[in-house]
């Protein structure tokens, strides 16, 4: 008794403590990397336009633009992309119904063969497909999972993906038009308050992945400024040559 008393804190430690990352990014991973899409290649487009020694007006005028093009553009890509995944799964789901209602002994023998693969007694695994196999929806959705990797009642919705991606991707490309629209007539601030933005967008992926947020944040103010000084330098090119 008192082994399994020193044990039961042992026990409630590691069920406590015994919590994962969201590895699939939950709502944060499409988010933050919207708002990051939008943010990079915004700035990238609008230092383009301003190293070309255009007028203030032309690059507040790309930048709300690009805005609107990329948000729009993102928007109908994920809805596109979403609602014919969508699709594939069902047609699959619909393949997978027919057969378990035209020969549900041979998909029951596919389940169980399955379970022996992964280390089941072979009695056992049988036993264990019976059982899941009695209900047609509960068999359906075990095959999916088992086969198509799968769960039929977790389908991304199309306009979730396409909103989302619109809001996220239309708020990072407001940053660097944001001081423009609030007075400023140089380049500068613009490109501050983007690379500020590229840094928190960065520390945020850090909550689904291993990085530390200052390695993240870093690394992407790194590469989001590289993109920037590109396209700055391509501007002043061929606004020289022009």
């Amino acid at each position: 008794m008192s082994i399994i008393e020193a044990q039961a804190p042992l026990h409630e430690a590691h069920r406590d403590n015994h919590t994962h990352r969201d590895v699939n990014g939950g709502w944060l991973r499409p988010a933050v990397f919207g708002a990051m899409d939008g943010l990079v290649s915004n700035l990238a487009l609008m230092t383009g336009v301003a190293g070309g020694a255009v007028s203030t007006q032309t690059v507040v005028i790309t930048g709300v633009a690009g805005l609107a093009a990329g948000a729009f553009s993102m928007a109908a890509g994920e809805y596109t992309s979403v609602a014919s995944q969508r699709e594939l799964v069902q047609a699959e789901l619909d393949v997978e119904r027919r057969q378990l209602r035209k020969h549900p002994i041979d998909e029951m023998e596919e389940l169980a063969a399955l379970y022996v693969s992964r280390g089941v007694e072979p009695a056992l695994a049988r036993e264990v497909a019976m059982q899941l196999s009695k209900d047609p929806e509960q068999a359906l959705e075990i095959h999916a999972r088992e086969e198509l990797g799968i769960d039929p009642d977790d389908l991304p919705s199309p306009m979730v993906a396409a909103v989302s991606s619109f809001g996220s991707f239309a708020l990072g490309a407001l940053l660097p038009v944001l001081p423009y629209l609030l007075g400023a007539t140089a380049l500068w601030p613009a490109v501050l308050l983007a690379l500020v933005g590229l840094f928190a967008c960065g520390a945020l992926v850090a909550r689904v992945t291993a990085r530390g947020w200052l390695f993240s944040g870093m690394r992407q103010l790194v590469l989001g400024g590289a993109a920037a000084a590109v396209t700055y330098g391509l501007g002043m090119l061929f606004g020289a040559a022009l």
